[in-house]
């Protein structure tokens, strides 16, 4: 009679600790991460009124089962769903991040490590990522300062906002590359100004600079002179370098500062002086007025030096000397043009030509007899002052296209050559580089009279290797799949930061529950070696912008609930049932 009585009590307690865990689960219902647990019963002690006994072949009787009395129930086990994925909560948190797969994620409290699947972090004040609920530090591996590479180490707690990180440092452009088409019919190529290419590049220091190259055509359409005109600042004002004497040049001046100085190509065209207006007396240009005015002296222009002046007194400039004099042969507004026009000196007509410009008769000659070469006669060989020009000199490098496809050839007539410096190392203050510039997908096609030829700093790769950046500051950070954290910012670069590790049970189930969220270690479990793994090592990964939920299914909790309430119930009427029966025993004697 009392065995049903115990029966029904541990019956009690094992239901009870049972709701104990189904009420746990529920109350966890909305908790990030929260993993469910589940218990199962077994049979307490039974006591063995008779043991079994076998067949008797003598006596030819049969065995016997054992006779036993059951004295209960008790906990089996409790168990944590802890391999069931959670569903995903959106957050759009960019440091709220969801396991996918078994991993946990390994926290810090700066003494001990913990495991959790709780991925609710935030960056603290201090620069480090840590956990929302609790702050501890999210631990993970470090970067290799010498590669840039993750160091897979003992973990260690993720500083992604220190003073180092908040910046990304400056870099001088080294590559280059044009791209593109130069249309021979476009009309800024064929211009005595020419086709305008803008090259914006970095020096070491961050500061932004454009070279402003020019594309001109020469009579042999499929073959383009390319001159570099002038380097600007941000501002807009031309960079001046000092040159050998001390002296502030244009730094596109430099000689050799692009392709090679005195480079030829053919360019056949008139040159009119103008003899209504003007009169070239030896060093001294005048106007046929009565008296004469002086505008120029071929002697200023060369030594760069003005001895001018005008009805006021003022002094005329080189500069303006020397537009009086392209103004005079009827290049107004186009003194550099003019400079660079030239003729061809051998009178020999089967000596290959030589060329000699303007710039040269005035520096090398200090005059301009030797354009009388190249004047057209009129009948009485008398000078009409129009002079026949036969080429172009210029500074910088020829561009040759192949006539039959429009295929980019080489530089300077040299098919293996693919590739133009701008030679800029050393320069202004030191700050520059040297600039390897590349033009092998450049192409002379029609494309209805418009060029679409640009140019971009970098290589021509996935990374854009070599283009320069200014300094850029810290302006967001992001988690890959694999943990790895980056930094993005504004002049366009990222950097890694770290990567956050993960652990990995081989008997997950054997951690124990910690408050917040956390688990620790146990020998069941299986020991953290301190180093952790990729999550990425068996297809597992991190998502972003998302927490994982309770795995907590009401469904199943509410079933477990009404059979748990049930068998309370059931136990509670084998004690009153008992204890009827012994109020019946004790009534026996009245």
């Amino acid at each position: 009679m009392m065995r049903s009585l115990f029966a029904g009590v541990s019956g009690l307690k094992t239901h009870q600790v049972r709701m104990d865990v189904i009420g746990n689960n529920i109350a966890n219902v909305n908790t990030v991460a929260y993993k469910s647990s589940s218990m199962t019963f077994a049979s307490l002690m039974s006591q063995t009124t008779q043991k079994a006994s076998g067949a008797n072949s003598s006596t030819g009787t049969g065995g016997i089962n054992p006779r036993q009395i059951g004295l209960g129930v008790k906990t089996s086990a409790i168990n944590t769903n802890i391999t069931g994925q959670g569903a995903s909560q959106s957050t759009g948190n960019p440091f709220d991040i969801m396991i996918t797969g078994q991993n946990f994620f390994v926290v810090n409290n700066g003494q001990e490590n913990y495991f959790t699947r709780d991925g609710s972090f935030y960056v603290d004040g201090a620069g480090n990522l840590a956990m929302t609920s609790t702050g501890y530090n999210v631990m993970g591996w470090q970067v290799d300062e010498t590669t840039g590479a993750i160091k897979k180490d003992t973990v260690s707690a993720l500083r992604v906002m220190n003073s180092a990180n908040m910046s990304y440092p400056p870099a001088a452009t080294t590559d280059g590359y044009m791209s593109g088409i130069i249309d021979k019919n476009d009309t800024d190529v064929t211009s005595a100004n020419g086709r305008v290419v803008n090259f914006k590049f970095y020096d070491a220091l961050g500061y932004s600079y454009t070279a402003k190259f020019v594309f001109k055509q020469s009579d042999d359409k499929h073959i383009y002179s390319l001159e570099l005109d002038k380097v600007v600042d941000s501002e807009g004002e031309e960079v001046m370098v000092k040159d050998a004497d001390g002296k502030e040049v244009p730094l596109a001046s430099v000689a050799g500062v692009f392709g090679d100085s005195g480079r030829v190509v053919e360019k056949e065209s008139k040159l009119t002086f103008d003899k209504s207006k003007y009169v070239l007396n030896g060093d001294t240009l005048q106007t046929t007025d009565n008296p004469p005015v002086t505008l120029a002296k071929i002697s200023d222009i060369k030594n760069g030096t003005s001895s001018l002046k005008d009805a006021n007194n003022n002094e005329i400039s080189v500069e303006e000397q020397l537009d009086n004099l392209a103004k005079a042969y009827g290049m107004e507004g186009s003194s550099e043009e003019f400079l660079n026009l030239a003729i061809n000196t051998e009178t020999v007509a089967t000596n290959p030509p030589v060329y000699k410009s303007i710039r040269e008769m005035i520096q090398n000659d200090g005059n301009l007899n030797a354009l009388g070469t190249a004047e057209v006669k009129d009948a009485n060989n008398q000078g009409t002052g129009v002079y026949n020009i036969a080429a172009r000199k210029f500074d910088g490098v020829t561009i040759q296209f192949d006539s039959a496809n429009g295929k980019f050839i080489g530089i300077n007539g040299l098919a293996t050559q693919q590739t133009a410096k701008l030679n800029l190392g050393g320069l202004g203050e030191g700050n520059f580089s040297d600039i390897e510039i590349d033009f092998s997908t450049i192409s002379n096609v029609d494309n209805k009279g418009t060029s679409t030829i640009g140019a971009t700093n970098g290589k021509d790769d996935e990374f854009n290797t070599g283009s320069g950046r200014r300094v850029g500051a810290m302006i967001g950070l992001s988690v890959e799949q694999n943990g790895m954290i980056y930094a993005s910012y504004d002049n366009g670069m990222t950097k890694l930061l770290g990567q956050i590790a993960t652990a990995k049970f081989a008997n997950a189930s054997g951690l124990e529950k910690l408050a917040d969220n956390l688990y620790s270690a146990t020998l069941n479990s299986g020991l953290f070696d301190g180093v952790g793994v990729d999550i990425t090592a068996e297809g597992d990964y991190m998502s972003t912008g998302q927490l994982e939920m309770s795995n907590v299914d009401l469904s199943s909790e509410f079933t477990e609930m009404i059979t748990t309430q049930r068998g309370f119930q059931a136990n509670s009427r084998i004690i009153t049932v008992s204890d009827t029966l012994l109020e019946e025993l004790t009534n026996l004697k009245r």
